[in-house]
């Protein structure tokens, strides 16, 4: 399996690669195709229903399992390794349990406009990092989704591709970069630009 990381992304352990469920994936490419058709599967299912447990625990590892279970083995379980972001593991499950507390109650006394509630929510996601790899598209998805489940439009994310390597993914992570230094100002651009 030939890996091409592009800048950001986290890499993969080869106890986390041997989880690759589908054998005729050779390169990053064939499982970025591979992945996307699992997680548009995914996005059809979350988008259609009403979620009452948006936010919790049990629904981040669900959805998880949903967007990578065709992929990965280990689809919707908390890591186990360090990376090059992220959380030790040991902390995942409180602090995942802490920012969902924290967003029911940001949507409850609307602490922050819907907008920054969402925005604010897949930042900490990301910072966590409960899983081995889809962090990103994970926190993407759950913060549209609480922005259609309270009325909103769906996030433009740039209106590109925040996979690959490009223009829209380093302006990605220049606006997350800024966000870990408490500046939301960016962040809050980039989803509507």
């Amino acid at each position: 399996m030939n890996f091409d990381y592009p800048p950001g992304a986290t890499p993969l352990d080869p106890d986390e690669i041997a989880g690759l469920k589908p054998k005729h994936i050779s390169n990053h490419g064939q499982l970025n195709e591979w992945e996307l058709a699992n997680i548009v599967q995914a996005e059809s299912w979350a988008f259609s229903r009403r979620h009452p447990d948006l936010p919790s625990i049990d629904f981040v590892c669900s959805l998880h399992k949903r967007m990578f279970g065709d992929t990965w083995r280990w689809a919707g379980k908390f890591r186990t390794t360090e990376k090059n972001i992220g959380i030790d593991p040991a902390r995942i499950s409180a602090a995942l349990h802490d920012l969902c507390e924290d967003v029911k109650a940001q949507l409850e006394f609307q602490s922050y406009p819907m907008d920054e509630i969402a925005a604010r929510f897949s930042h900490r996601l990301v910072s966590i990092h409960p899983f081995a790899n889809g962090n990103g598209r994970l926190s993407r998805t759950i913060a549209d989704l609480l922005l259609v489940r309270h009325g909103a439009e769906r996030f433009t994310w740039g209106a590109g591709n925040l996979i690959e390597e490009g223009e829209v993914r380093q302006q990605y992570l220049v606006a997350l970069r800024a966000a870990d230094a408490k500046d939301y100002g960016p962040l809050l651009l980039f989803v509507r630009s």
